[in-house]
């Protein structure tokens, strides 16, 4: 396993830090009221590269980060993304003869907002977690046909909305939609009841394609990965799903952390996709490890009270990788573009306290867990703040990507009388 790469930025050299030289991190933030900036965590700091841009100090196409997005810095390929990382990486190092050319460029990470790092071109949500897939199938359907028949052969997923992705730290709006239980004979109007959190991670596709592509091929187009929670209104869900799969239970609002962490970073902690009980078909085969070894949990505070940990659990419970649903996603001639977002699908793990959504959590509200403050929750309630976090633990060191959080707010009026 590598170890920890000294910084001379001192705060990057604590073992406790998400940023250390080893990650580099790439996100977007602002000033009050300023413009946005591309900038690199390390440590407590941040180093603002668009302001390296214009005062002439990287050689990079002319305005890659003019922006202040992501987007056009991964629009340059591969090779510029590793020259890039190989740059920064000397000239944040230890003894770096670059430090008093540097150090003006490094803003305090407490002093900005953090915005969205990169313009989500399409986003697609899958349902790719073993675990998950066979709890909630048991609750509806029995373990014996927990798995629909095409589960073990394909990834499962859907078109989902790009414009309600939304940065970590947006509050969430509580949504309205149709609802009917069993015992109604018909549906009716009002704010979601069993309103949900979904642990994920999310990967961003960081090259274009215009036909299929391999599983590597997949792998070499991904830049780079966030933690996300896919919210979802599990109510509206379970009356509108049918024939044709999720629609407005999912289109609330996809919340995703500030910090790209790059493949590169999260190369040291490559690991294998679970054995498989059905072969894959070839095209979906995996030519070496595709998943992380990346440790996860997901805390809620009730408004005015501390957090409660709800799960933990691992990325490496995955049952298809990014690069898997990636290259079945391009398997029609669909046409992947830079800024691309997958959603993995809910992460849960074997046991109850691996389980990665209180759809699962509570077993369909049967089972309320009670949080350290003494209240019990089924799903989630006006107020409570919902935050994911991840690190992958490596020697002395922890590659992060910071948190991801959200609190929910009341429902709006309806405007529909």
């Amino acid at each position: 396993m590598t170890k920890l790469l000294r910084s001379w930025v001192e705060s990057a050299n604590a073992p406790q830090t998400d940023f250390p030289l080893n990650n580099l991190p790439y996100g977007a933030f602002r000033f009050a009221g300023g413009p946005l900036h591309c900038g690199v965590a390390i440590g407590e700091m941040i180093l603002d590269v668009t302001r390296l841009e214009a005062d002439g100090k990287l050689s990079l196409p002319a305005g890659t980060f003019a922006s202040g997005i992501w987007n056009d810095f991964m629009d340059l390929g591969p090779k510029a993304w590793a020259d890039f990382r190989t740059f920064l990486t000397e000239a944040l190092a230890e003894g770096s003869p670059r430090q008093a050319e540097f150090e003006p460029y490094l803003v305090e990470s407490g002093k900005v907002c953090m915005e969205m790092p990169f313009r989500v071109s399409e986003y697609t949500d899958f349902y790719a977690g073993r675990h998950h897939a066979f709890n909630v199938g048991t609750m509806f359907r029995g373990p014996e046909n927990a798995l629909p028949p095409n589960w073990l052969h394909i990834p499962i997923g859907y078109n989902g909305r790009a414009s309600s992705v939304v940065i970590s730290g947006t509050d969430i709006r509580r949504p309205w939609g149709q609802l009917k239980g069993p015992d109604m004979e018909a549906p009716i109007f009002a704010p979601s009841r069993r309103f949900d959190l979904e642990l994920e991670m999310g990967a961003i596709v960081g090259r274009s394609s215009s036909g299929p592509v391999s599983v590597q091929q997949a792998d070499d187009m991904i830049f780079g990965y966030v933690l996300l929670n896919d919210w979802s209104a599990r109510d509206i869900q379970a009356w509108e799903y049918q024939p044709l799969g999720p629609f407005q239970a999912k289109a609330t609002a996809t919340s995703i952390s500030p910090w790209i962490v790059t493949q590169a970073a999260l190369g040291p902690f490559r690991t294998s996709t679970p054995a498989r009980e059905k072969e894959l078909l070839p095209y979906l085969r995996e030519p070496g490890p595709m998943l992380y070894d990346i440790d996860l949990e997901v805390g809620l505070a009730p408004e005015g009270k501390p957090e409660t940990i709800l799960s933990r659990t691992n990325y490496n419970e995955m049952y298809y990788s990014a690069a898997q649903q990636l290259a079945h996603h391009t398997t029609s001639g669909c046409p992947m573009r830079v800024g691309d977002l997958l959603g993995s699908g809910t992460i849960s793990g074997p046991e109850k306290a691996n389980r990665g959504s209180l759809l699962e959590l509570s077993w369909g509200g049967k089972e309320p867990l009670t949080l350290d403050t003494g209240e019990t929750r089924s799903f989630l309630e006006d107020g409570d703040t919902l935050t994911l976090r991840g690190a992958a633990i490596g020697d002395g060191y922890r590659i992060g990507f910071g948190s991801c959080s959200g609190k929910i707010l009341a429902a709006t009026e309806t405007p529909y009388g």
